[in-house]
Order: structure tokens, then sequence, then C-alpha cells
């Protein structure tokens, strides 16, 4: 399997480093398989210029782009840039018009493609992710979501296939993506590759969320969950949030889909499992106890949402 990885000037260090590792250790231990081995790996670092600067300013020597023509697969790690409304000038500026083209060119050829974290916004501008489903960077959704209205983002997932196109989750959702590249060829070898790398297998970006975080980019979502934050024990009627907020009940709820792609039930929920992670943490009561402090008058209903939440079962403190 023939794998260009795309370095680009401003590439986020640990982003290609976690590919690159994933990708070398999947092919030195692909004999140690049961039964057949696995096919080599291939891996090429290429870019548009032959000597690229990483986010850190560390140097890559690449190879030349046209090597990716015949590759089986165009892996793009994220850039390093954090600060949002610089990260959508940068991949919509003519310093990366080259590496949009050479994504759409490559889609073109029905080159499948990979990324992760803030790579998501190049694949965007490139046009190359539109009609298809995606994951970025939680904190990210938002923005993204606002940006790229024809892109479907499921920012929860850690890793989401689509239309030939891989996108993963925030920064060191890099391992994920690696190996989830691997596990398309063996997955008893992308097992493996992860026991030796000791990573976990995190099938959700949701228990890393913070919904503060995501609410501050629209003002009338971040009034909603600060006024949900203060009836968490209590039933929080959405028509009431509307009410004392001045809008309609219509208003509140687009306002809410639109930043966060959910309901305000959904949001009024997080914050819920939010405050009852803290309290599971941090105190001695029980989760029937928690429970009715955020809303909930048995533990059933929170040990789902808390189930669901960490993708598999509930956070340390929450018996199953």
């Amino acid at each position: 399997m023939k794998i260009a990885v795309l370095a680009v000037d401003g590439v986020f260090d640990s982003g290609i480093s976690a590919v690159l590792d994933v990708l070398h250790t999947a092919h030195a231990l692909r004999r140690r398989v049961a039964g057949a081995a696995p096919p080599a790996f291939d891996i090429r670092t290429v870019g548009v210029r032959r000597r690229v600067r990483t986010g850190l300013g560390h140097r890559i020597d690449t190879e030349p782009a046209s090597v990716a023509e015949d590759a089986d697969l165009l892996v793009v790690p994220a850039l390093m840039e954090r600060r949002p409304e610089l990260l959508v000038e940068a991949v919509a500026s003519a310093a990366y018009r080259p590496v949009r083209r050479i994504l759409t060119d490559a889609r073109e050829r029905r080159t499948p493609l990979a990324t992760a974290c803030t790579g998501t916004f190049l694949l965007a501008e490139s046009g190359v992710l539109d009609g298809l489903r995606a994951t970025t960077s939680w904190w990210l959704a938002p923005l993204f979501r606002d940006r790229y209205r024809a892109v479907t983002v499921e920012e929860t997932r850690m890793v989401v296939s689509s239309g030939g196109v891989t996108t993963a989750g925030a920064a060191f959702g890099h391992l994920d993506l690696a190996l989830s590249i691997v596990g398309t060829r063996s997955p008893a070898l992308a097992d493996l590759v992860r026991r030796y790398l000791v990573v976990d297998d995190r099938a959700s970006q949701a228990a890393y969320a913070i919904p503060s975080a995501l609410t501050g980019h629209d003002p009338l979502v971040a009034a909603f969950e600060q006024w949900a934050r203060t009836r968490l024990a209590q039933p929080a009627p959405i028509a009431d949030a509307a009410r004392e907020l001045g809008v309609s009940e219509r208003t509140l709820q687009r306002a809410v889909a639109r930043t966060l792609g959910r309901t305000p039930v959904g949001l009024v929920q997080d914050l819920r499992v939010e405050q009852a992670e803290h309290l599971l943490r941090t105190t001695d009561l029980p989760l029937a106890a928690v429970a009715r402090r955020v809303g909930y008058e048995s533990p059933g209903p929170l040990r789902t949402l808390l189930r669901r939440r960490r993708g598999a079962s509930g956070p340390r403190g929450a018996p199953a």
C-alpha cells in the first residue's frame, strides 16, 4: 500500500509524527501477525516544496508532490494554527493554494484522502468534503459547521469515513486516524500496533468536549447555556428559556442547531453529564445522589448518558 503523507509549512509536529510513527510501526510489525502477513506499507513524505518548516520550526525534507499521483492514499496532517480566525485565513490564503490544488486533483483521481484536526479545514476549503460526513476538532466544530455548510459534521466521533475520505478528531486524533488506516488492511495488525504503542481504543471525542467552549461561538447559545447551568437540578423547559432570553422557541432551536448540530435538550443533557462526571470525580456521592443533583429522579437515565458519552462504560465512579 503506497501512502503519501503531505507535509506543508506550519504542519502540526505531533500530528505528522504520530501518523508516520504508526504507519512505520505497522510496516515493521506486519510479519508478527498470525497467518499471512499484511501487504507492505510504502510510506512517502511529500510536499509542494522540497523542504518545509513545521509549526515549531523543524525542517522536513520531502519528495515532490507528484509522487502522490499514484498513491493508494493521501494523508494530510493538521496545521498547527490554534486560533480559529487565523486558521480560516490560512487555509483560504494564496499560500495554501498549491495544497488545495493537490487535494482537488487527488479527489478527481478518486485517490482516498485522510486528515485530522485542523487538516479538515484544508479539505473543506478545497471543496472535497462537500456532501460528505466528517469530524474535526470538537472545539472547532461550531466554526466548521458555520463555514462549511455542505459538510455534515459529526464532532463527537473520533474517526469518520465517508465517500473515500477519512477524518479524525482533535490533535492526537492523528493516532486514531493512522490506526484506522492500518485497520483497513488488517484489524489484527492495527490491534498489535495499538498494543506496542500503548494507545487506547477511543471511539468518541464526546468525553473530552467542554460545552462552554462550544457555545461561545454564538451569544444566544452561550446565554442559553448559562441559563441551563443554573437549573440542572430541576426541569428546564425550552419554552421558558426562550421567553426569558427574549426570543422565540424556534429561534433558540435554530441557533443551537446551527452552532452545535443538536437540540437545546441535547445541550442540557451534555451539561448535566458534565456536572455529573465532575461530582463523581470530586465527591464520594453515590450515583443515585449525583443523578438527583443533575435533574434525574433515578440513576438509570444518567448511567445511560454516561456510557454513551464515554463510548463504552461509564466513567470512574459510575457503577456498571
